[in-house]
């Protein structure tokens, strides 16, 4: 079995807050639309965060600088815990 070990990031995220519209398109859709690119992917949310309420004001979505298409969310208290704002 692999192991887990730590890492330090050592690159700037990129993130937005999840808005009342990406919690209306969850709830009306099932899953939130990469609004930029109309043919793009989902915003990936895990089951965990599902389980727990997830999207929700407070979460943030994240995407990949290099593929814009590639997002996902990021829990509140996750964020609290492992960002800070730098600009």
């Amino acid at each position: 079995m692999n192991r887990f070990k730590q890492f330090k990031r050592s690159a700037i995220a990129e993130l937005r807050k999840v808005t009342e519209n990406d919690i209306n398109a969850f709830n009306n859709h099932g899953f939130i639309h990469v609004s930029e690119y109309p043919f793009g992917n989902n915003i990936s949310i895990s089951d965990a965060d599902l389980k727990k309420g997830s999207p929700k004001i407070g979460d943030m979505i994240a995407r990949n600088p290099l593929n814009f298409t590639d997002q996902w969310l990021v829990a509140e208290q996750y964020f609290k815990d492992n960002y800070t704002v730098t600009i």
